[in-house]
């Protein structure tokens, strides 16, 4: 956009040393940057400080309305982890949880010592430390579901965490025959108080930068939301559209505008000390299974004639669904079907699918890309992860694309003018009812403040208002986010405490509104092979069938 000017000579002297007099008063008094400018621009940044208060401040954050942000702290009062007691420096794992020493029992059901399909099952675990001790505060992290493995029947328990060392985890028995509980230890609630910290002091350590490039002149700068405060002058893309917040060094040698792509470069190598990294052992206490100190499994009976359904005191909702036969069985919403690639194609047929997201949404339309005989892509040349892409179907007259999320995102390069915003892209669609929306993104928000999250996804909510009340036949779906697979490089920037976290947020922001969750958490968590940020083919296959029961609930085959 091009920028009006003065007329007068002195006009504008008078107004540039006014603004330069208020902006210095304001930095002097507050000590801390947070421009939030409307346009690309260059910003000079006068000074370095150490200053604790522009420490914690060098994350910009795009301004939010009155009832934005009361939301905004609702929710991060609502997600708020339970505080476990300070360690003494240097950090002892003996203090901490230790899944070896702990254990879970199964509670006597209601009835005796027998189980029906309808009823609750109740399971107490007792976490203790490194010398056997019990614990006496909670904020673990625990997993729990229930299997069985011949019937490739799985569901997801709820955990409750008492705060004095004991939780509960609470399983609706939904299929007749053996049910095996199972137990995971994520994260002790050291770890998380560690992780907790990282975000606050460290939402920098994985490195984005742009490549700027002027005929044979390039240089390479980088980028985030959270650029630590130098002498180095910052380029500013901020949305013009969203608001959101997104800077680069600026290059030595080149103008803003010179910026051509946007790119992962890598990750800060050493953000824990040694100690630290006691808390995160794969085998020791990163999402290690906890023993059963009696028997691990019961087996189910028949539902009772006339049983009533046996509500838990401890917990105050059910699962989404479970698996039975490998098949997912939603337990709300719609009834699931299972679709083959013909019912597909005469489910989409003449309909536009539009996917937006991080690589667990391409996993989906790459899904349909492999599936549908009749789907053939259109070649964009674009890159492999990032896309966007676009396939087509003339004879069922399908359309399908995708497009990743704007930054952050961990990608190879990408052409800066192929980034954008959810937001941005739900505007510029017509919509209807031969309109199929798909969007999930959290995988690559997990090492920033929950705010950052929190306000993209109040962006993204505003553009689903907006396409629905213009277009309200158009069906929107929100893919969830899922546990993944935990290393140490993993867990400090993807750790599935990151993710729950970033779940919870999600659904809270999307709540009550006219959209169809597909609930990734729970389909990762109650099925028996191992987690994964891409989930194997045979939850994919599920995902998609949740997914069509939606836009063709008659359908099937």
């Amino acid at each position: 956009m091009k920028a009006t000017f003065c007329t007068r000579r002195e006009f504008c002297a008078l107004f540039v040393f006014l603004t330069v007099f208020v902006l210095i008063s304001v930095l002097r008094h507050m000590d801390i940057l947070e421009f939030q400018p409307k346009f690309n621009s260059t910003i000079i940044m006068p000074r370095v400080s150490t200053h604790a208060k522009m420490i914690r401040s060098f994350c910009t954050f795009q301004p939010l309305s009155p009832e934005d942000a009361l939301e905004e702290r609702l929710i991060l009062d609502s997600t708020a982890w339970p505080e476990t007691p300070l360690l003494p420096a240097p950090i002892s794992l003996q203090q901490t949880s230790d899944p070896a020493h702990s254990t879970f029992t199964i509670l006597p059901g209601r009835k005796g010592g027998q189980w029906h399909v309808g009823d609750q099952l109740e399971v107490m675990i007792q976490t203790s430390d490194f010398q056997g001790r019990p614990k006496k505060s909670g904020g673990d992290f625990l997993l729990a579901s229930l299997h069985n493995r011949k019937l490739e029947a799985g569901v997801a328990g709820q955990v409750v965490d008492h705060l004095n060392g004991s939780y509960s985890a609470v399983f609706s028995l939904l299929w007749e025959g053996y049910a095996q509980v199972e137990v995971i230890l994520v994260h002790p609630g050291e770890a998380i108080s560690v992780l907790n910290r990282l975000n606050r002091e460290q939402p920098d350590r994985m490195y984005l930068n742009s490549l700027f490039r002027s005929g044979s002149l390039s240089e390479t700068t980088l980028c985030n939301a959270c650029l630590r405060p130098t002498q180095q002058p910052l380029c500013n893309y901020t949305d013009l559209r969203t608001g959101e917040p997104w800077f680069c060094y600026k290059p030595k040698s080149l103008s803003c505008d010179a910026r051509i792509t946007h790119s992962r470069a890598g990750y800060k190598q050493k953000v824990l000390n040694a100690n630290e990294n006691k808390l995160f052992q794969s085998g020791v206490n990163l999402k290690v299974y906890i023993r059963a100190s009696g028997p691990s499994s019961v087996s189910v009976l028949p539902q009772r004639e006339g049983q009533l359904k046996e509500k838990s005191s401890t917990v105050t909702s059910g699962p989404s669904g479970y698996y039975y036969q490998g098949v997912w069985r939603a337990l709300g919403g719609t009834t699931v079907r299972e679709f083959n690639s013909s019912a597909i194609s005469q489910c989409l047929k003449g309909k536009k699918v539009h996917m937006y997201g991080d690589s667990t949404i391409r996993q989906w339309f790459e899904f349909f890309d492999a599936t549908l005989p009749g789907l053939k892509e259109f070649d964009l040349h674009s890159p492999t992860r990032s896309g966007p892409f676009m396939s087509l179907d003339y004879v069922n007259n399908i359309l399908m694309t995708y497009r990743c999320h704007g930054p952050p995102i961990h990608y190879d390069p990408i052409s800066t003018r192929e980034l954008r915003y959810i937001a941005n892209e739900l505007d510029d669609l017509v919509g209807g009812p031969n309109t199929v929306v798909v969007f999930g993104i959290w995988a690559h928000f997990g090492s920033f403040p929950t705010e950052i999250y929190i306000r993209r996804l109040q962006s993204i909510r505003r553009a689903v208002v907006r396409l629905l009340d213009r277009a309200p036949g158009t069906l929107v779906f929100i893919r969830t986010a899922n546990p993944n697979a935990m290393t140490l490089y993993m867990t400090m920037n993807y750790s599935d405490w990151y993710t729950l976290q970033c779940d919870k947020v999600l659904r809270a922001i999307f709540k009550g509104l006219k959209v169809h969750l597909i609930d990734a958490w729970e389909m990762v968590l109650a099925h028996h092979l191992p987690h994964d940020l891409h989930p194997p083919p045979p939850i994919i296959r599920n995902m998609m069938n949740y997914l069509l029961s939606y836009i063709c609930p008659h359908n099937g085959g």
